[in-house]
């Protein structure tokens, strides 16, 4: 008789990943399409990309790609192959939604506080989809682990130090009240995960 093989129940299949990294991806495309209609960045890399974007007039998307390029090898060292893999697909869905997006949709009305809660709701949920299938945008959190492993430094505290970094570097280079505005988008992104990005509660991988 043969062997059957069973699935592990807590893996996600080929199908449910390519949708969750697609339905993450997008969404956090959609959350900066928001923030770039306002003038509004947040933080992590995806915030230093945005402000660099408005510095440079680069795009967020070449430059967000090649912001996480060091990461990897430091995502294959800490969270493995099936996770970088995934996270490396993410970081390149992103850039290339965030470049096709300003020729598909635009703004005539986008208030700085809806576009700020409304990009963080929506970044929120997109992370929310990445985490629970295993992947992420890479940057300063994969750092941030690393640094915990060799260190004993909290993780969060460096992500809270490298986002302090950004809206300082923020305050000379934008208006305040753009600076303001974008860190209550990130307060709104920051309280969704805190909330639900919990492995008690989703163990699927």
């Amino acid at each position: 008789m043969s062997e059957t093989r069973i699935q592990d129940p807590h893996r996600h299949t080929l199908p449910e990943d390519t949708q969750g990294l697609l339905t993450g991806t997008l969404l956090v495309a959609l959350s900066v399409s928001l923030l770039h209609g306002a003038g509004l960045f947040t933080g992590q890399i995806a915030g230093l990309s945005l402000v660099l974007s408005y510095v440079t007039g680069w795009s967020f998307g070449a430059i967000f790609f090649t912001l996480n390029l060091p990461f990897y090898w430091l995502a294959f060292r800490r969270m493995g192959a099936r996770f970088t893999v995934k996270t490396v697909l993410s970081v390149a869905l992103l850039s290339g939604f965030t470049e096709v997006f300003p020729h598909l949709l635009s703004f005539a009305i986008l208030h700085p506080g809806a576009a700020a809660v409304l990009a963080g709701v929506t970044a929120g949920a997109g992370l929310l989809a990445l985490f629970r299938h295993g992947a992420s945008l890479g940057g300063v959190g994969i750092v941030a682990l690393y640094l915990q492993d060799k260190t004993g430094f909290k993780a969060g505290r460096t992500q809270i130090l490298f986002d302090c970094g950004v809206f300082l570097f923020a305050l000379f280079v934008l208006p305040l009240d753009k600076v303001l505005w974008s860190l209550l988008g990130a307060m709104v992104l920051n309280v969704i995960i805190l909330i639900n990005h919990r492995r008690d509660r989703y163990i699927a991988t």
